[in-house]
């Protein structure tokens, strides 16, 4: 029979987003110490009563533990338990301090002050009107949420997710779930299909309703698109979502064109290449294939606009860089080597003409190869006559870099197309209102995606010309899109490729390891290497703690860099011991662990602690932040529930409820380092992430170095890096709309 304990919550030492599973500290009522609850405890927080129902089980590591079936939330009754649960946190305008204050002035009437005369707050002493505003608005958001916490409970739903449905849709919200809730994934970042679906399928709705079965088709195209393709074959979309819902193939063929019908998708026969790296015996090196394509619209849109654009750029016949055409460039070269001291090899030289005489100009090239000086010859020459170029890069950080590196201001794409918030969410610059720019100069430009490159591609003048630099041989975009690779295939545009290392000291391995790498040959490791090292080991949970151990104490012991602003570690998987989640749970502990003197903040199952190192992982335009971007908490405000970011020495403040826009990121993705550069990075290579291990991503890794590169793990799993150059191809089509293929 099923027993019932009640008492107070003191401490959550585990949450799961996903599934609500949680483990928690109770004090329970009569009984000295805590006692250990587990179970399915979504909305409960520090500080609350609640009433379990459950029994006590004894789990072979962790000891006696009271399994929870059922939970009530209810308010507590004792005046400490009042204090702590409204010092929690959980009521914005309410911290520790002011709960104290208010506690001591209502005693045990508190909660019911505050539920039915909250004006009379303002009889406590240091609590304004402002705050007594804030503290009503909240308890009554509260009350509602509580309301559809009752209702998510059930499904997995955390308490943050019911604050973001409340916030949308209102004392509404309830209904809004139970008519439709597919529309929880459609407008609620952070609620995927998956858990809209679970929600569905308890509130009634079949499982071969035809609104299930779109809202599994668009799921699909939407994690695909999140894989980097632009489309999904219409045959693999048909598996996929068939498999994912369990209906059969027929009803996902009628979904499809019924999204198709309703303009929520685009379908279309395209034509790609398969392409055999070099040196390979797979036959012919590309062979061209038919299939019938299924976009998301924007993506559509978004394929047909940049080949369009780009098109129109190569074909138009003016060109604001005409006084070019009939340069002596023997003389130009011989000036810039003389006045401004710019020896020019002779690629580096068939660059700059190529970028100064061409409308569209790829320069690609590995790192040492002088892209860089490239990029500053052209300036050079274009302000010798006057003419004007702008640069810009997918992010801060690379933005940063080129600035630094060329001499002139250069800026995010963002910024350089003016995008505004305040102005409807769009670019201000655009067809109607072009950049006045004789160049634009991108760098980084593995990184563009293909919705970002289109808005770029609007804003310039068809008379203008454009310069994309970038490494062709990193990582593609996290986004969707393989713009740069599609457009050197296409062979429309110009393209010159650097391969003479200019860069390398003798003594560094960095470089020259890198275009091992590239070339598909093993790193070299010597004893007396300076810059490049590998600690051997094959077991998993002894590499996390060797890798700890380096970047906490024998890097800065041997370098002099600091573990947190100098070191990067750089993981190919997310999962397992040496994954980056695991990783930044123990870099945490080791490099910023808990202490009286640092505030902190429990989201879930994770805590952000002042210090911590964090990464934004969705654009933000309200706060004029961007996916990939790095900064370290500076401070948490717990009454007012806010957390602050220094990011590029800005503080950005963030709401509670929108923390899962952060990451911890001691450790991150490969994907996530790229256009960025640190003084040194640290990457896990191990068997255990063949599923990853790919030529281009060891690449990625190894070029985010300045200074130094610690690879920890196995020669053997490096060598599966190293000769895997067959990475998964997206599904794009640009470069056949580009050659014209598709029409």
């Amino acid at each position: 029979m099923p027993l019932t304990i009640e008492g107070t919550i003191e401490r959550i030492t585990f949450h799961s987003e996903e599934d609500g599973y949680t483990v928690a500290q109770v004090q329970e009522e009569g009984r000295a110490g805590t006692c250990t609850v587990v179970g399915n405890l979504v909305g409960v927080n520090v500080g609350e009563r609640a009433r379990l129902t459950g029994d006590w089980t004894t789990h072979p590591k962790y000891g006696r533990q009271f399994k929870v079936e059922q939970f009530q939330v209810v308010l507590p009754a004792t005046i400490q338990g009042i204090e702590k649960y409204l010092g929690s946190g959980l009521i914005k305008g309410i911290g520790p301090v002011t709960a104290k204050a208010i506690v001591r002035h209502f005693k045990l009437r508190t909660l019911q002050v505050i539920d039915e005369t909250p004006d009379r707050i303002i009889e406590v002493s240091g609590v304004g009107p402002k705050r007594v505003r804030m503290i009503k608005v909240a308890w009554e958001t509260q009350r509602h949420v509580k309301e559809i916490m009752v209702f998510l409970q059930s499904h997995g739903v955390s308490t943050s997710l019911a604050a973001k449905i409340y916030k949308q849709y209102g004392d509404d919200a309830v209904n809004v779930v139970r008519a439709d809730p597919y529309r929880l994934a459609r407008d609620i970042t952070g609620i995927g299909f998956l858990t809209a679906d679970r929600i569905a399928r308890q509130v009634g709705i079949a499982p071969d309703a035809p609104q299930r079965v779109a809202a599994g088709v668009a799921y699909v195209l939407s994690q695909q698109s999140d894989e980097g393709h632009v489309y999904t074959p219409r045959e693999d979309l048909v598996r996929e979502a068939a498999s994912l819902l369990g209906v059969e193939a027929p009803l996902v063929e009628q979904a499809i064109d019924s999204l198709h019908a309703e303009e929520q998708v685009q379908q279309e026969t395209v034509t790609y290449q398969i392409r055999h790296p070099q040196g390979t015996t797979c036959g012919p090196e590309s062979v061209l294939k038919e299939e019938q394509a299924v976009y998301l619209r924007p993506f559509y849109y978004g394929e047909v606009g940049v080949s369009n654009r780009l098109r129109t750029l190569l074909n138009v016949a003016q060109s604001r860089l005409a006084a070019f055409t009939d340069v002596d460039w023997d003389r130009a070269f011989a000036w810039l080597a003389g006045r401004e001291a710019i020896q020019l090899s002779p690629e580096q030289a068939e660059a700059v003409r190529t970028a100064l005489t061409h409308k569209v100009t790829v320069l690609t090239g590995g790192p040492g190869t002088g892209k860089t000086t490239t990029v500053r010859a052209v300036l050079e020459l274009l302000e010798t006559r006057q003419l004007k170029a702008l640069l810009a890069a997918p992010t801060g950080r690379a933005a940063k870099r080129l600035s630094e590196a060329s001499g002139r201001p250069a800026q995010t794409i963002h910024r350089l197309l003016e995008f505004s918030p305040k102005e409807g969410y769009r670019f201000q610059r655009d067809e109607a209102n072009p950049l006045d720019a004789d160049l634009v100069i991108v760098d980084e430009t593995s990184m563009l995606d293909l919705l970002l490159t289109n808005h770029l591609l609007k804003a310039i003048d068809p008379a203008s010309h454009l310069l994309l630099v970038g490494d062709v041989d990193q990582l593609p975009s996290v986004g969707a899109g393989n713009v740069l690779g599609d457009i050197i295939a296409s062979g429309q545009a110009a393209t010159v490729r650097l391969t003479t290392i200019f860069r390398q000291d003798p003594r560094s391995l960095i470089v020259a390891n890198a275009h091992r790498i590239n070339q598909g040959q093993m790193p070299v490791f010597r004893p007396d290497a300076l810059d490049f090292f590998l600690f051997p080991e094959a077991d998993p949970d002894r590499a996390a703690d060797l890798l700890v151990d380096v970047v906490q104490e024998r890097i800065p012991r041997k370098f002099g860099l600091d573990p947190v602003d100098d070191v990067q570690v750089l993981a190919p998987m997310y999962r397992g011991a040496v994954g980056v989640a695991n990783l930044n749970v123990r870099l945490q502990e080791a490099l910023n662990p808990a202490s009286p003197s640092r505030a902190e903040w429990r989201a879930g199952g994770r805590v952000l602690r002042v210090g911590d190192k964090v990464m934004q992982i969705r654009n933000n335009y309200d706060r004029d932040v961007f996916n990939g971007d790095i900064g370290r908490v500076s401070a948490i405000d717990r009454e007012d529930q806010v957390l602050t970011v220094t990011i590029d020495g800005r503080p950005v403040e963030y709401d509670v409820t929108d923390l899962d826009e952060l990451v911890h990121a001691f450790a991150c993705s490969i994907h996530k380092a790229q256009g960025s550069e640190y003084p040194a990075v640290v990457v896990p290579v191990m068997t255990q992430h063949y599923v990853m291990l790919a030529r281009n991503l060891l690449y990625t890794a190894v070029t985010r170095a300045k200074q130094l590169v610690v690879l920890v793990g196995t020669r053997r799993a490096i060598a599966i890096a190293v000769k895997n150059n067959r990475p998964a191809q997206r599904h794009t089509a640009l470069d056949a709309r580009l050659r014209g293929d598709i029409p």
